[in-house]
């Protein structure tokens, strides 16, 4: 590439220094032209005044010079004739076709100045004409040319200088030559150095290349061994790497030196200053150095690096230290491992729970757990990792009294179980393997009380012969009661069905009465209603008016009751069905609560309505006002006068949830759960003189049942309660079961 680009720069020198040439050329030759021209118009001025000087002496002749550098001269009379020139001219002729097509020079003369013409002849030329005085002359014998102008009237002509361009240019054309030969002999030694620099160019691009090509298999074998170079001078503090050593650490290579502070940056700062190791290898006069250390890598991960180098003296007296830097994390990896693998397995033999012990081929300790040491009263010291078998075993506070082969264990040469009894009484069942390198193992479990359960279990199977008997004895007991148990069964299944069809018979009795009390009560209801409108006149005193208001409220609250105990008995009939169609709740919520607004107002309870409007969804229109008349009676029955009673209605997911929230004296968190049975009150409820049959909530949780909602309610005794219906607003398969004419629930 440098032979390239040099022929490119010599070749643009080349260009430009023949532009500038040829631009030396253009200038020169107008510079010349323009020169010529000045001369010739000085040339023309000199020749005319002495044309007329001679011409005033009476013989007109042309100067010696008049011919000097190249130059012609024509001496024209008032026809235009030329009269005289020199050089001769071979035949007389018109000035004007002298000098060829320019007629403005013999028109203006003197006014027109030099001009650059073309003759008739085809050469171009510098020409310019003057006008002569008047006069009269003689010349010699009437002969034309030679210098002389003939005689007659010669006054009023003109002369015309003509200066042809190779007579000016000839000395231009001379320095042109001079100029071409200098620059082809510039070229030729600029060729000439270029084939020689090309040929050093090329000499120097072949080793460049062989210098790459042994320092990329430098690299290649650096690389796949993990490895890379470094060269640290000390004295200027700069590092060299080779590219390997940036492909380890996952780095771009640079051809630039790292600074010490580059370096520092990546190095692991518990792995100690390697400028401060540096400095004292080179203090102590240490002829290299070999440390491991960590690096960051360009993924942020440590490295392990281990270098070693040499320190060295260069050619300028300065010390460097150069060696390599070999990856060896994964050495680290596996020594890390391979401690921790000892360590798990000494932890793993620890923590059996049998005895261990590992003995090699000359029967020397390799490895135990403690409970080896406590089996055979041993102590730590005793038992050191190479001792003997015979020494171990006799520091042993408990030896081994008697052996027993273990018979239903299948022998071989390299293994074999046993069962031993120490000295204390104590017994073991030893098992023994071989192992590759001529060793054994050995694995000890204390069967002490297995032993002793063997001999429990003996004496425990002539208890369970005997026992036998007794349970053969005790089986005949109890298959008698399986078979009283049966019968047993059998009667409770036949007083469950009759304990059903008294609870069935019980509730059409409650439906059956409570419609045969229905008509006398409402007989009493109208005509208790007619006795307080008077209709017939007067009932004198008004004690019969107050007694006709309690028996007229007394009715209703009995009519009130027994509709409840009546819509109770169909609910759990099941002969209530759902006239199911598309409800407007918002306007069920404000009209159930309209309907109670008086009684609030009497007992001095605010109620508040707070329904979004939209709000529908397909159910029983008369169900879900019943619903909601329910839990906003119990509220206003349970408020104190000044309290308050809010009832909302949200849209939530599928559904519609109407709240019915209160102050009042509040339901103890035991009794919540028995909300909603029938004929079930709290306690507290009987003890504060509230009236009620207990049916409302049961009512009201059985038709959101039907409508496959739900009634929920939570309450604090003393701060209040929340009582919350969840109405769908699409029917569930549940609910559309229980379409269909259903009988009023009023």
């Amino acid at each position: 590439m440098n032979a390239r680009h040099a022929a490119i720069a010599l070749g643009f020198c080349a260009a430009a220094l023949g532009v500038l040439l040829f631009a030396l050329v253009e200038m020169s030759h107008e510079r010349i032209l323009t020169e010529a021209a000045q001369e010739l118009e000085i040339f023309a001025r000199a020749i005319s005044r002495d044309i007329d000087a001679t011409l005033r002496a009476g013989v007109a002749t042309l100067p010696d010079y008049a011919a000097s550098r190249g130059r012609r001269v024509a001496i024209a009379d008032e026809a235009g004739r030329i009269v005289a020139a020199t050089p001769p001219l071979a035949a007389s002729g018109a000035l004007a076709a002298l000098l060829g097509a320019e007629q403005i020079l013999t028109e203006f003369a003197d006014r027109a100045g030099v001009m650059r013409i073309t003759l008739a002849d085809g050469r171009k030329a510098l020409a310019t004409v003057r006008n002569l005085a008047p006069r009269t002359g003689q010349v010699g014998a009437g002969q034309v040319g030679a210098g002389q102008v003939g005689a007659g009237q010669v006054g009023a002509g003109q002369v015309a200088a003509i200066l042809p361009y190779e007579a000016a240019l000839a000395d231009w054309r001379a320095s042109l030559a001079a100029y071409a030969a200098l620059s082809a002999a510039a070229t030729l030694s600029a060729a000439a150095g270029f084939l020689a620099f090309r040929r050093e160019a090329r000499r120097a691009a072949q080793a460049e290349r062989a210098q790459i090509d042994l320092r990329r298999r430098v690299d290649a074998a650096l690389g796949s061994g993990r490895c890379g170079l470094w060269d640290w001078d000390i004295a200027r503090g700069r590092i060299h790497w080779s590219d390997s050593m940036f492909g380890l650490l996952g780095l771009d290579p640079e051809p630039r030196s790292l600074s010490f502070g580059e370096l520092k940056v990546r190095l692991h700062p518990q792995d100690g200053d390697l400028a401060a190791l540096v400095e004292t290898i080179v203090a102590s006069g240490s002829s290299g150095m070999d440390h491991e250390f960590r690096i960051r890598n360009a993924r942020g991960d440590w490295v392990w690096l281990r270098a070693c180098a040499e320190l060295i003296v260069d050619a300028e007296g300065g010390k460097r230290l150069v060696g390599v830097a070999v990856d060896i994390s994964e050495q680290r990896a596996l020594a890390e491992g391979a401690a921790t693998a000892d360590m798990r397995l000494r932890d793993a033999i620890e923590t059996i729970s049998e005895a261990f012990v590992l003995w090699d081929a000359h029967n020397r300790l390799v490895a135990c757990n403690s409970k080896f040491l406590a089996l055979h009263g041993l102590a730590a010291e005793a038992a050191a990792p190479g001792a003997s078998y015979a020494r171990i075993m006799a520091s042993a506070s408990a030896s081994l009294a008697e052996t027993q082969i273990v018979a239903d264990r299948a022998s071989s040469p390299n293994e074999r179980t046993y069962e031993a009894r120490l000295g204390d009484g104590r017994w073991l069942q030893i098992s023994e393997r071989r192992t590759k390198d001529g060793g054994y193992v050995s694995v000890g479990a204390d069967i002490t009380a297995l032993k002793r359960n063997q001999e429990k279990l003996i004496d425990s199977e002539r208890r369970l012969t005997a026992s036998v008997d007794d349970l053969l004895k005790s089986r005949q007991t109890l298959e008698a009661q399986a078979q009283q148990l049966a019968t047993l069964a059998e009667q409770y299944h036949l007083q469950k069905g009759e304990a059903e069809a008294a609870y069935q018979a019980k509730s059409e009795f409650l439906a059956n009465m409570s419609h045969e009390l229905r008509t006398p009560l409402n007989a009493i209801i109208g005509f208790s209603e007619m006795m307080q409108a008077q209709v017939f006149g007067a009932l004198g005193s008004t004690k019969y008016v107050e007694y006709c208001d309690h028996i007229h409220q007394g009715g209703r609250y009995l009519l009130d009751v027994l509709t409840d105990i009546l819509d109770m008995s169909r609910l759990e009939a099941g002969c209530v069905r759902l006239d199911q169609r598309e409800v407007d709740v918002s306007g069920a919520v404000r009209a159930t609560v309209e309907s109670f607004r008086s009684s609030a107002e009497g007992k001095r309870v605010e109620i508040v309505v707070d329904a979004s409007d939209g709000l529908r969804c397909f159910g029983d229109h008369d169900a879900i006002v019943k619903s909601i008349g329910v839990l906003v009676s119990n509220s206003l029955k349970f408020t104190s006068a000044g309290g308050g009673v809010r009832v909302r209605a949200r849209r939530l997911a599928r559904s519609i949830a109407i709240f019915v929230e209160d102050d009042g004296c509040g339901i103890e968190k035991a009794a919540i759960p028995k909300l909603g049975r029938p004929f079930e009150q709290p306690i507290s409820v009987i003890e504060n003189g509230m009236k009620g049959s207990g049916l409302g909530l049961a009512i009201a949780r059985a038709l959101m049942a039907l409508h496959g909602g739900a009634l929920r309610i939570r309450s604090h005794v003393g701060i209040g309660t929340i009582a919350m219906l969840r109405i769908p607003v699409r029917p569930t398969t549940r609910a559309m079961s229980g379409q269909g004419v259903r009988p009023s629930l009023h």
